[in-house]
């Protein structure tokens, strides 16, 4: 019999924009955003084990070392609580994306795991009950887990269809530097942003671009309070020849830039590279919905 052994990607996650509506009584903040994906992506890697063992690799597999209790551990075990069933799985996480960065990774690492362990212990549990089930584990893994671009709302347990995104390539860049989600929050000061949707969708990169620009990322500023590198960023991305618009994703640090052809944000990549010595920078595109997040099998 062969060896079962399945793979699934963890994009990294986008806010084209983010505006911050409002506060709960209980301290959590209110959210407008428009979330997409782009194919730079972690790696999941699972096979039957006796037990629940992960596996770390990859450039930033080392900043997880030592954290017993991470969020793909925790989602696998959250998965087979909700089933009944042994947590029984060997896991592998290729880490590609920065830690503490903007755009998601632990999210979309939790995310691919319960879709992942979802294939390999044969489960169909309830949409209803997996998107609980990664509201849980944090803010971003429904929409995650979800795998496509959408409108999320309130802390990220209300997702709406958004209109179908072009196709257009990005730069992303971090300073490296860690920057905690709660300490962007403590800093922001002033009144709260307006829920801003658009209904249209834009025909290219371009059209997207003007879109965006009439929205915003309304942590940028306590972001760049916290971490003035932020900005240094934003400023080289916007200087580079064919950029459409600059922004930075979530609470931070990660900057990204939008372009309209697969060349103009290779060269951005190359100038950046020497511009922003020592940050992570990257040229990738907007992940296509229609590409899918399935778990794959060898």
């Amino acid at each position: 019999m062969a060896k079962i052994f399945l793979r699934a990607p963890a994009p990294a996650k986008l806010n084209l924009y983010l505006h911050v509506t409002g506060r709960r009584d209980d301290g959590y903040h209110l959210l407008d955003s428009l979330i997409a994906f782009a194919d730079t992506h972690d790696t999941l890697e699972a096979e039957p084990a006796e037990g629940l063992s992960l596996e770390l690799a990859g450039p930033f597999g080392e900043n997880l070392q030592g954290e017993e209790d991470n969020l793909v551990l925790r989602a696998a075990r959250a998965l087979a609580a909700a089933a009944g069933r042994p947590a029984d799985a060997a896991l592998r996480l290729i880490k590609r994306l920065p830690v503490a960065a903007g755009i998601g990774g632990g999210s979309a690492d939790a995310a691919a795991v319960l879709r992942l362990l979802s294939r390999l212990w044969d489960l169909l549990l309830p949409t209803e009950e997996m998107q609980r089930m990664a509201l849980a584990l944090g803010a971003d893994v429904p929409v995650c887990l979800a795998g496509r671009a959408a409108y999320t709302c309130g802390i990220g347990e209300r997702l709406d269809p958004a209109p179908r995104l072009p196709r257009a390539h990005l730069i992303l860049a971090n300073p490296l530097i860690p920057l905690s989600t709660p300490q962007v929050f403590k800093a922001r000061k002033g009144e709260f942003g307006r829920i801003d949707r658009f209904a249209e969708a834009p025909v290219d990169a371009a059209a997207l671009a003007d879109l965006l620009g009439s929205r915003a990322n309304d942590l940028t500023a306590p972001a760049i309070a916290c971490l003035p590198a932020i900005a240094t960023g934003l400023e080289a991305i916007a200087g580079t020849e064919g950029c459409l618009l600059a922004r930075m994703s979530g609470s931070g640090a990660t900057c990204f830039g939008l372009y309209g052809d697969e060349a103009g944000a290779r060269q951005a990549a190359l100038i950046l590279r020497e511009e922003l010595a020592g940050w992570w920078v990257v040229a990738t595109r907007l992940r296509d919905d229609t590409t899918g997040l399935e778990a794959e099998s060898d």
